[in-house]
């Protein structure tokens, strides 16, 4: 099924979530089958150390340095 993009930006759903239908008398109901703040722990899980070894080590403590000069 196809849901256009403007009308998942509305209700706060992503492309690619996953969703729960359910039925609402002779009406088919989509709705995350994540919470809010589910589907934000998953979106950190997915991308936490998405950077890892970017810098070369002691990188940053070198440019920290430079900005207390």
């Amino acid at each position: 099924m196809t849901i256009p993009v403007a009308v998942l930006a509305q209700v706060g759903i992503d492309p690619g979530d996953e969703l729960k239908v359910g039925v609402d008398g002779g009406r088919i109901v989509l709705e995350p089958a994540l919470s809010l703040a589910e589907r934000r722990r998953e979106a950190l899980r997915r991308h936490a150390g998405a950077f890892t070894g970017l810098y070369p080590p002691g990188y940053l403590e070198d440019l920290r340095d430079e900005w207390e000069r």
